[in-house]
């Protein structure tokens, strides 16, 4: 994301919305005027026609039924007509057709939940043949009863299998999988008229553009939370396993943390708010437990546990919810010593995982990375990679001050709205904080305010890009604006973004000096395979003249073709002998050639083989954010050594520095 935190104006926005803005569920009379405000600060969009109309019923069908097994064909087919009548209907709070949606997904769900458990019956045999494509945008609603049979045998069967890798015998297997049909069935049923109406709402959003989207007052404080870096809570993630709440890891740092007692695999049964009584949550949708267990830094909440073992074991504990620091989002420092030939160089690496920032008492990744700057310019480093391979992008403005702290002064990004006028964003710091090499990881993972930090710098020639053919390629500022009485915020598309050559990072991205093969390079991913995207643009370069200083501490040594072309030479003749590497180029060559099909005795036989490494040394759970990391470590790698070689071929005289110490800003308050 590259976004802006605005209220806009909240008398406007009241006055657009009238007195049904009362309530703080989203009601269909409502809805109505939501789409005109989104039509009133789009970028593109500003009426609402037959083909938005087409593409939001589309989304909302992706939304309400996105596996493709609640609903056939000729239902889907009849469920869009009547929902795009539904455009004519709701200025009356008519949205049945919605409702009779809602009816026929809880029909769908009833009838998967009765076919599991007879399939899953005493003469269940697991065929290990079975063949499934696991993206349902490649396959087609099923067009009768028999056809749907069929697509959940083969599900079941790769559920089953799921299991049975995770050591679970087949009969409690199979229990496990019925009783998630089950809890499917029952969340389901669960819905709300005005949960659904939240549904077509952000169906409406994305019909615009991928990146718009309407946020619920839930779905507002999650998005605060990933904003801010901090909440008040327990300090504790957890994650939903057949209807039971886990504790997937205890935050360093925070409330369970001090209290030495929660530990991952917990599971969590009731929850309980100081002097009430406990409240089962056994089943309960995870974001309603979490709802439970979050709360006011000071106040208790007591959790019911039960921890499997040789003797499994029930107790209660009670916890002071306090501020949590999300540090794994923070800016990172580490530092790396690499020696070439008889020169040892200290090189500094600093993992940017967002653009985070905008709270009053939040994170900043602007102050962060300026910080973190600063110590690794006073520890002597000789060159500096920043990684933003995994970076997803953030707040706009923060990617231009952290531009700043590598140039004298200059634009950095300009931005063009729906009235056409091009604003630029400057940084006007003279202050150079590292004038040293500087080098640039990314990814199609790295997106938005990634693109502008990396394309600004690639323009400047002030830092060398390294990693994946070219960055995500999202080049679309959102604006994201509270509404009133409680109904949450939306999330506008409001204008384009171009870095200071000229160009919109919009589906090209920012393209790489030194190209080494990722997993993540694939047509699948990236701006330009999103439903709806905004084409690209151009406007004249802006490139600014007081970016290099003339002064020892502000001046700075512009990236040239003839280094590139070393450098990358020398890469190449690394990244060809590289077993990890190979086994990259391998991995998505045969991802090509699956086409998205997973086949279930390939998959029991590569779990057999990740087995036999995991035999071999001490066996760790890891989690998603730890596996992206682990997967993005030979880039890293890589990029150090790239680093190196340009070291080498500056300097006489190399800097001793200490290898692997560590500097995180995570637990800074």
């Amino acid at each position: 994301m590259s976004l802006r935190r605005h209220t806009l104006g909240l008398i406007l926005v009241a006055s657009l919305f009238g007195s049904s803005a009362q309530a703080s569920n989203l009601s269909c009379a409502v809805l109505p005027q939501l789409f005109s405000l989104y039509f009133r600060f789009h970028y593109v969009h500003r009426t609402m026609t037959d083909e938005i109309k087409t593409h939001t019923v589309d989304q909302f069908i992706k939304t309400i039924d996105p596996s493709k097994t609640l609903l056939l064909q000729g239902q889907v087919e009849q469920v869009k007509k009547d929902l795009v009548g539904t455009f004519k209907t709701m200025d009356e709070g008519n949205c049945k057709a919605i409702d009779d949606a809602q009816a026929l997904l809880v029909k769908g769900a009833e009838d998967n939940e009765k076919f599991a458990k007879e399939f899953l019956g005493e003469k269940y045999t697991l065929d290990e043949s079975a063949e499934l494509v696991t993206d349902p945008d490649k396959r087609k609603f099923s067009k009768d009863l028999d056809e749907k049979k069929n697509l959940l045998k083969k599900m079941i069967h790769f559920q089953i299998t799921n299991e049975m890798l995770a050591k679970t015998k087949l009969p409690e297997a199979k229990k496990n999988v019925i009783h998630r049909y089950e809890l499917d069935t029952k969340r389901i049923r669960e819905k709300k008229s005005s949960d659904r109406q939240v549904d077509f709402a952000e169906g409406f959003a994305l019909a615009l553009d991928p990146h718009s989207s309407y946020l619920s007052s839930d779905s507002l404080e999650e998005f605060r939370i990933q904003m801010q870096l901090s909440l008040e809570g327990i300090g504790a993630s957890l994650s939903s396993q057949n209807g039971f709440t886990l504790v997937e890891e205890v935050i360093p740092g925070g409330a369970a943390d001090r209290l030495k007692i929660l530990q991952p695999k917990d599971k969590i049964i009731a929850v309980a708010q100081d002097g009430q009584k406990a409240e089962s949550v056994v089943d309960m949708d995870l974001s309603d437990v979490v709802k439970r267990i979050r709360g006011k830094k000071g106040t208790k909440v007591t959790l019911t546990i039960i921890r499997m073992g040789e003797k499994s074991s029930t107790f209660d504990v009670s916890i002071v919810r306090d501020k949590i620091d999300i540090k794994e989002s923070a800016a990172k420092l580490t530092y790396e010593t690499k020696k070439v030939g008889s020169k040892e160089f200290k090189i500094g690496v600093i993992d940017l995982p967002s653009f985070y920032g905008g709270g009053r008492e939040g994170r900043s990744s602007s102050d962060d990375m300026r910080k973190l700057v600063i110590e690794a310019k006073k520890n002597k480093v000789d060159g500096l990679v920043i990684d933003l391979s995994r970076n997803g992008g953030g707040l706009l403005d923060d990617a231009v001050k952290i531009a700043g702290l590598f140039i004298k002064k200059g634009p950095v990004v300009a931005t063009k709205g729906s009235d056409q006028r091009v604003d630029v964003l400057s940084d006007t710091n003279d202050e150079v904080n590292f004038n040293g090499p500087l080098m640039v990881l990314t990814s199609r993972l790295s997106a938005s305010a990634s693109e502008i930090l990396a394309g600004a710098l690639r323009d400047y020639k002030r830092a060398l890009i390294v990693g994946s053919d070219h960055t995500y390629g999202k080049g679309t500022v959102q604006v994201v604006s509270d509404l009133p009485s409680g109904l949450g915020a939306m999330k506008v598309s409001t204008g384009m973004f171009f870095v200071p050559g000229g160009n919109s990072t919009q589906h090209q991205g920012v393209e790489s000096d030194i190209e080494l093969p990722s997993v993540f390079t694939t047509d699948e991913i990236g701006e330009k395979t999103m439903d709806y995207s905004l084409p690209p643009q151009k406007i004249p370069t802006f490139v600014g003249t007081d970016a290099n200083g003339e002064e020892a501490d502000k001046h700075w040594k512009p990236i040239d073709a003839e280094i590139v072309k070393k450098l990358k030479k020398l890469s190449q003749e690394r990244v060809s002998k590289d077993p990890k590497f190979a086994e990259i180029i391998k991995n998505v060559e045969d991802a090509k050639k699956n086409k998205g099909v997973l086949r279930l005795a390939e998959m029991k036989k590569k779990a057999e083989e990740e087995n036999k490494k995991d035999e071999k040394k001490d066996k760790k759970e890891k989690n998603r954010k730890e596996k992206l990391k682990e997967t993005q470590a030979p880039l890293v790698s890589e990029g150090v050594s790239i680093m190196s070689d340009w070291l080498a071929s500056l300097s006489p005289i190399g800097t001793v520095g200490a290898a692997h110490s560590t500097t995180s800003l995570g637990n800074t308050n």
